[in-house]
């Protein structure tokens, strides 16, 4: 980790001098803000220290993470740090404010932080999104990196030290097979088809609907009880014609 040591070009169309072998996989919003401190833990003798941006661009490239701030100020211009030095990494989303990154960082010796601090605190603010795909880059390429320093180390090769990498250890990166990032494809919802399929359904319903006899035939035999509810049902007339004409005879009578 170091700051002030990004070199930048203006007469380039990159945005810093890239190492060798370098190649940028993630660049932030622009409004992205940095800032780095020690350890809320650190031993009380030492002085607190802390320099910020509130605004720049991050990237991510196959051998650190860069900040570049919009404005630059005396006590911090630029930052860099290699990816095998960030530990802890991790983002947080609260409820009010913008998604942010965290991390705890590995200073490399001369790189501009104070002697006394072994690990500082590093935390990037994406005022305008990305957080979440940030972290996703740093994971896989961190991954990568590991991947391609066990192999060097298992070839009995060298892998570098606090100057950097050993660059034939960069050449054993498989960039390639990093995985695209694109929007999650939306799936249907659960008890719904795909579109063939629903409309095969919705022609499967229309028939039945329209053509009822093809899908249930007459039964030959009456349903189960009929014949009695037939005899009760004639029982129940006769005895209303008998109850009727005993009364019209009645009335007759009378008169």
């Amino acid at each position: 980790m170091s700051i002030n040591w990004v070199m930048v070009s203006p007469q380039s169309s990159e945005p810093f001098v890239k190492l060798p072998n370098e190649r940028i996989l993630y660049r932030s919003p622009i409004r992205t803000s940095l800032s780095l401190s020690s350890p809320p833990n650190t031993h009380s003798s030492s002085q607190p220290w802390c320099v910020s941006s509130d605004g720049g661009v991050a990237y991510i490239t196959n051998q650190r993470i860069v900040y570049i701030p919009t404005t630059p100020s005396p006590t911090l211009n630029s930052f860099s740090c290699p990816i095998l030095n960030l530990h802890d990494t991790y983002v947080r989303a609260p409820f009010f404010g913008a998604n942010y990154w965290t991390a705890s960082v590995r200073p490399v010796a001369g790189g501009g932080i104070p002697p006394s601090l072994a690990l500082v605190d590093l935390r990037m603010t994406f005022r305008e999104g990305g957080a979440f795909d940030y972290h996703n880059v740093f994971e896989l390429i961190k991954e990568r990196l590991h991947q391609a320093v066990q192999t060097a180390r298992d070839a009995g090769r060298n892998v570098g030290g606090a100057g950097g990498m050993n660059p034939e250890v960069l050449q054993g990166l498989h960039l390639e097979q990093l995985p695209a990032y694109e929007p999650a494809a939306s799936t249907p919802a659960a008890g719904t088809g795909s579109g063939p399929e629903r409309e095969g359904q919705g022609q499967a319903d229309g028939q039945a609907r329209a053509d009822p006899e093809a899908t249930a035939a007459p039964p030959d035999e009456p349903p189960p009880g009929y014949e009695e509810a037939q005899a009760q049902a004639v029982g129940i007339d006769l005895d209303q014609r008998l109850r009727r004409r005993a009364e019209f005879d009645r009335d007759s009578g009378d008169e």
